[in-house]
């Protein structure tokens, strides 16, 4: 009898788990759904949510009419600035912040995540005005440079470094090896969930950005494939069907990423948690 109502329970915390995925997944699916329905007008009464057939024009219209290989790759140069600093700067802050014993470190950290009280988008007019200053501006570089350290980042990474044992450091100064070699050669290996998480946020948010390359970048021909897609909806925006497609191609890569990085993610998070 026991055995039974466990069944019976375990079936029903499964069927709301499907559910509540499937209702989280709604507007994703109808999404996917409106980019494989060529010429219908998804604004209808009653909405078409489900395709009456699959077809690809969407798809093979908009890749013609975008240059979608020069949006992509410019997407893919800034979100590979962007990945590459968060994780050297962030680092290189962590590791004395977890480390090391120094006055005042504790104070340095408050004050490092008392700065995420701050809204971003307050701080925009101060970044667009260093980076006229810099002379960064129409640049990928320009772009980067305001994110290419987060705070949450350094949180992470401290929090991960603080669950490495203090031996191993020892062992790399018993053998005569400087501080940089034991955090590049010791340390750095042994947190590479905490970089896949700090790789894969950075991914996503450098991928999808959109407002400030178009407020630095002059040249459209330099936008990212998300600032791309928004002058694709001025152009045309009573044909969502190649809205929506430009928009899938645009997401399918970052799904894929998640899919392969997972579990380094899990392990990240689990591992800054413990730490």
């Amino acid at each position: 009898m026991n055995r039974t109502v466990k069944v019976i329970r375990y079936i029903i915390i499964y069927l709301l788990l499907i559910a509540f995925a499937l209702f989280m997944m709604g507007p994703f699916l109808w999404l996917l759904s409106v980019s494989l329905m060529p010429g219908k007008n998804v604004f209808s009464t009653p909405p078409a949510i489900f395709p009456t057939f699959i077809a690809f024009d969407n798809y093979t219209n908009v890749w013609k009419f975008m240059n979608f290989p020069k949006y992509i790759g410019n997407t893919v140069i800034i979100t590979l600035l962007g990945v590459v600093t968060n994780i050297f700067f962030s680092s290189l802050t962590a590791y004395p912040l977890a480390c090391f014993r120094f006055r005042g470190r504790n104070l340095v950290f408050g004050l490092l995540i008392s700065t995420m009280i701050i809204p971003s988008s307050t701080a925009m007019i101060v970044h667009y005005l260093t980076i006229q200053a810099f002379h960064l501006s129409n640049s990928f570089i320009g772009v980067v440079l305001p994110a290419a350290v987060s705070v949450f980042n350094i949180f992470l990474m401290r929090q991960t470094f603080m669950g490495i044992p203090s031996d191993m450091r020892d062992s790399g100064k018993i053998d005569g090896a400087s501080e940089f070699r034991i955090f590049w050669q010791i340390i750095m290996p042994l947190v590479k969930p905490g970089i896949a998480v700090i790789a894969l946020l950075e991914v996503m948010a450098f991928w999808n950005n959109f407002l400030w390359p178009i407020v630095v970048l002059d040249d459209p021909s330099k936008y990212p494939l998300a600032a791309a897609l928004t002058y694709l909806n001025g152009q045309f925006s009573y044909n969502f069907g190649w809205i929506a497609a430009g928009t899938m191609i645009s997401v399918l890569p970052i799904i894929i990423i998640f899919l392969f990085t997972q579990r380094y993610y899990m392990e990240g998070i689990s591992g800054a948690i413990k730490g």
